[in-house]
């Protein structure tokens, strides 16, 4: 049981109450510094409470900030990259309204649509995009995908002898490989037919 008598100014705390301790007087002055470091803590800790809700709120904010800046950055490369195309698009429109009837014509004509190309394909490069060299290189299944084996006696076995579709890098990554044709040498052609003989007399 606790005590306090105020003529003494002391705090008394019997032994009942707290089992095998013994009764002790405690100075009414320690108990209220005791009471006051413990409402400064209580308070300290309810600061600290609020300035982690504060910190978690800025968090999230930054959090959006962050994604509506990436989706603008993004949206205002699209616009870059589509307003460098539409002049390409303003010369196709060009070369599509004076084909030529007359044949002596058509190829300055030929030459302006390929004027066009070589343009489309510059802008495309400023972008980073780069075509894939393909033709008579050795097959790469990371670069190429392999469409058709056609067997050849003019290149040696695996090297690409036909394009079906370009493939393309974008700041180096392949972002479409080529489809293409591979060589496939007669030699190793014969040899198939003799291992299935074989094993069809087997």
């Amino acid at each position: 049981m606790i005590e306090e008598n105020s003529s003494e100014e002391k705090v008394h705390i019997d032994d009942g109450a707290f089992g095998d301790i013994e009764a002790v007087d405690f100075p009414a002055d320690d108990v209220e510094s005791l009471r006051l470091q413990l409402e400064e803590v209580r308070n300290e800790a309810s600061q600290f409470r609020e300035a982690m809700q504060r910190a978690q709120a800025d968090l999230v904010n930054y959090k959006r900030r962050v994604d509506e800046e990436r989706i603008g950055l993004q949206q205002r490369a699209n616009e870059s990259i589509i307003l460098n195309l539409l002049a390409v698009l303003d010369d196709y429109k060009r070369a599509l309204q004076y084909i030529p009837d007359n044949l002596d014509d058509l190829g300055s004509w030929v030459s302006g649509v390929e004027l066009v190309y070589r343009n489309l394909e510059r802008i495309l490069e400023s972008f980073g995009l780069l075509q894939i060299q393909s033709y008579g290189n050795d097959f790469d299944p990371s670069q190429h995908e392999a469409l058709l084996h056609q067997p050849t006696s003019e290149m040696e076995d695996g090297k690409i002898i036909s394009i079906v579709r370009e493939g393309y890098k974008l700041n180096g990554r392949v972002i479409r490989p080529a489809q293409v044709v591979v060589s496939k040498s007669e030699n190793n052609i014969e040899d198939e037919i003799e291992e299935s003989s074989e094993k069809e007399s087997e």
